[in-house]
C-alpha cells in the first residue's frame, strides 16, 4: 500500500475528555453484548444491560469511529471480497465528504498498535453511574478490562439522541464499525488494521497517519471497474 500524506490538521486535533466520554458511551451501548446472571450478580452489576470485553477490542473500534477514512478503505477492502454494491456506496458517501478531515482524531502508535488512554473519558462516566469497569485475572496480573453498560447509561444515551440528533452520526458509525469487525475480538482487529503502512510503520507515540488520499483514489478505480462491468452486463 502506497503512504498517503499526513493530514497536519488532523495530526493536531485532539478531543475533550466530554467528547471522549460521550463517543465512549455510545460506542460501548451499540457495541455490548449481553451479560450473564452470574455477572449481574456481582456488586454494582445488579443494571448491567451489556458488556464490551477487553480494552484491546473496545480500543480497536474506537479507532475506526475515529478515524472514517481508514473506516471508509476497510469498506473498500469488504467490498472487494464480497462485491456488495452497498459497500462501495457507503465508502464513497464517507470519502466524497470531508469527513475523513473533520471527523478525524488519529490515536497514537503504541506498543500493540493504536492506543489512546481511556482512563480521564471512562472516568467521567464510571463516576456519573454509566458505565462499570471490572479487571479480571490476580492481584499481580489483570488479564483484561471489561466494560459494562448500566441501565443509566442507556437511559443517558436515548435521552442525548433524543435532545441532540446530532449525535446519530456515532449511532450509524458504530453499526458499520461493528459490521466490519464481525464478531472479531480486538486481536484479530488489531491485526487486520496492522496491514495499512500507515498504521504499522508509526513510531511507536507518534499519531498514526491518514490514509484518505490513498483510499479516495482507491474508491475511484472501483468505481471504473464496477462501471465497466455494468456496461458489459448491458451489452450481454
Amino acid at each position: 500500500m502506497d503512504q498517503a500524506l499526513p493530514n497536519p490538521e488532523a495530526a493536531e486535533r485532539v478531543t475533550s475528555r466530554e467528547q471522549d466520554a460521550m463517543r465512549l458511551l455510545l460506542l460501548i451501548d451499540g457495541a455490548c453484548e449481553p451479560v450473564s446472571e452470574a455477572e449481574r450478580a456481582e456488586p454494582g452489576l445488579a443494571s448491567a444491560l451489556g458488556v464490551v470485553r477487553t480494552q484491546v477490542r473496545l480500543q480497536k473500534l474506537d479507532f475506526w469511529l475515529r478515524n472514517p477514512d481508514y473506516l471508509a478503505d476497510e469498506l473498500l477492502t469488504k467490498y472487494e471480497a464480497s462485491n456488495e454494491a452497498r459497500l462501495l456506496e457507503l465508502a464513497g458517501l464517507i470519502l466524497d465528504s470531508e469527513e475523513p478531515e473533520v471527523r478525524c482524531y488519529p490515536m497514537l502508535r503504541h506498543h500493540f498498535g493504536a492506543y489512546e488512554p481511556l482512563d480521564d473519558a471512562l472516568a467521567v462516566l464510571r463516576s456519573a453511574g454509566l458505565v462499570a469497569r471490572r479487571r479480571r485475572g490476580t492481584v499481580s496480573r489483570v488479564r483484561q478490562h471489561d466494560y459494562f453498560l448500566l441501565a443509566a447509561g442507556r437511559t443517558v444515551v436515548r435521552d442525548v439522541l433524543h435532545q441532540a440528533p446530532a449525535f446519530q452520526y456515532y449511532v450509524d458509525r458504530v453499526g458499520l464499525v461493528l459490521d466490519l469487525a464481525d464478531g472479531r475480538g480486538g486481536s484479530q482487529l488489531k491485526k487486520q488494521q496492522y496491514l495499512h503502512r500507515e498504521y504499522a510503520e508509526a513510531a511507536r507515540g507518534d499519531r498514526i497517519g491518514s490514509v484518505s488520499l490513498r483510499a479516495r483514489a482507491r474508491l475511484e478505480k472501483l468505481r471504473e471497474r464496477a462501471a465497466v462491468k455494468r456496461g458489459a452486463g448491458e451489452r450481454g
